[in-house]
């Protein structure tokens, strides 16, 4: 029998990370998202190890430790936080439950999981690989109708290469213009990943509905630093954010809007006939459509590397207006073999994903004018990570849980759909979590 992992913690994305972190790598796993769940849970599975949030809803994470161990002395225990932090923490953990671990939010999923592997040794081979199909294929072309409106990129743009460069490109604001379905031409450029290797599929991933959780599901991935894949799906559109080390670095997507030459029309680079005419070309050579265009000078090579990055850009952006969908999770390298890769801080991304692409009905829905909203006491990111606007740093600290949105939204000054993004946002990136009744 596979050793069994207690994960407790009241951030269910995190979770459902971790879980296929540990049964992909041969574990069973349970989880909690408070405290007294995860003690009861003692008396009835049996618990190898526990990796326990310090701080959950109803209990301290210690508290958790000392009730499990009451009943399984010397059960090996991990703890996790990401607001205690810093050696004087750790040195309580161990002090309190010797033979104990602590870890910092964000942390090395690998590590964490190398950690496990000592505590509680695998008794049977992990799950074996072979090279089979992506979950999804994204290499088949479908035109439709953008369901988005224009989008508008800023004009800066972080990009890393071969050697961890990270070069800094700045030109001017686009706005990808909505996409009108028409005949799809040319031919998609070969894949520059790796083949990819799939696990079993009972324990490939954590699959679910996207409703409004990409922000949560975007976090996951930095809190637990992982490498790995988010793949969602909306009817035919299929798309992919790979991340490395917890950043959201690369995308690809079916949808023929998506794509480097479409991007270039839509944002207003190049014009439909210019695409057409290079598109056969290139389809006749079986070369790139860039190349074609740069050789037609209707692209310079030094643009290239930045309308690539802002065309990625663009793909990931556009999830933040699905609002509905499923995903999988799934924990390949494939970022590890792209040449170009965004610097993208997450926190950031999902800030600026929410103000931009959450439509008005859909922020009345999670801004309901009744409630209360007060400050989280685990939030994703550090407050000093992420770009305010000068407004909204002042409306931050009155957000306390004693005014509803409702009269938040009238004491801000701005126009109420602003404030209801701002503050969709802020639930987003887990600054701020609704006041419970």
């Amino acid at each position: 029998m596979s050793p069994t992992i207690l994960v407790v913690d009241d951030n269910k994305e995190l979770v459902a990370l971790l879980t296929s972190l540990f049964e992909e790598a041969g574990y069973a796993v349970v989880g909690a998202s408070k405290g007294k769940a995860a003690v009861e849970l003692i008396k009835t599975e049996p618990i190898a190890v526990a990796l326990i949030d310090v701080l959950l809803p109803d209990m301290m994470g210690y508290h958790v430790g000392e009730g499990l161990r009451a009943g399984k002395p010397g059960l090996p225990l991990l703890f996790m936080s990401g607001v205690f932090k810093g050696s004087k923490h750790s040195n309580e953990a161990l002090t309190r439950f010797p033979g104990s671990r602590f870890f910092e939010k964000p942390f090395d999923a690998k590590q964490l999981l190398e950690t496990v592997k000592v505590l509680a040794p695998v008794t049977r081979p992990a799950v074996s690989t072979q090279p089979v199909d992506e979950p999804f294929d994204v290499e088949l072309d479908i035109d439709v109708d953008d369901e988005n409106e224009a989008m508008e990129l800023t004009g800066k743009i972080r990009v890393t290469g071969g050697g961890n460069i990270t070069a800094e490109l700045q030109g001017e604001k686009l706005t990808a213009q909505k996409h009108i379905a028409g005949p799809v031409s040319g031919t998609r450029p070969p894949p520059t990943s790796a083949p990819s290797q799939e696990l079993d599929p009972k324990r490939l991933s954590r699959q679910g509905e996207l409703r409004d959780n990409l922000p949560g599901l975007i976090s996951a991935f930095y809190l637990s630093r992982e490498t790995g894949e988010l793949y969602v799906q909306k009817g035919k559109v299929k798309k992919v954010v790979y991340f490395e080390g917890g950043q959201p670095v690369f995308a690809l997507s079916n949808l023929a809007a998506d794509r480097f030459g479409q991007f270039l029309v839509r944002v207003g680079k190049i014009k439909p006939d210019q695409l057409q005419d290079a598109a056969v070309v290139a389809a006749q050579s079986k070369r790139r459509t860039g190349d074609v265009l740069v050789e037609r000078g209707l692209l310079k090579d030094t643009e290239r590397l930045y309308y690539v990055g802002q065309q990625v850009k663009a793909i990931i952006y556009s999830l933040f207006g699905w609002e509905e969908g499923q995903f999988t999770v799934a924990f390949r390298e494939k970022a590890r073999s792209e040449s170009i890769k965004l610097d993208l801080f997450p926190g950031n991304l999902t800030i600026r994903g929410v103000k931009k692409l959450y439509k008005p009905d859909r922020l009345t829905r999670i801004v309901r004018p009744e409630d209360r909203l007060i400050p989280s006491q685990q939030p994703a990111y550090q407050l000093h990570e992420l770009e305010l606007e000068k407004w909204e740093a002042q409306l931050l600290p009155r957000v306390d849980g004693t005014r509803t949105n409702a009269e938040l939204l009238a004491m801000a000054g701005k126009p109420e759909h602003q404030v209801k993004a701002f503050l969709a946002a802020m639930l987003g990136v887990q600054i701020l979590e609704a006041r419970e009744a």
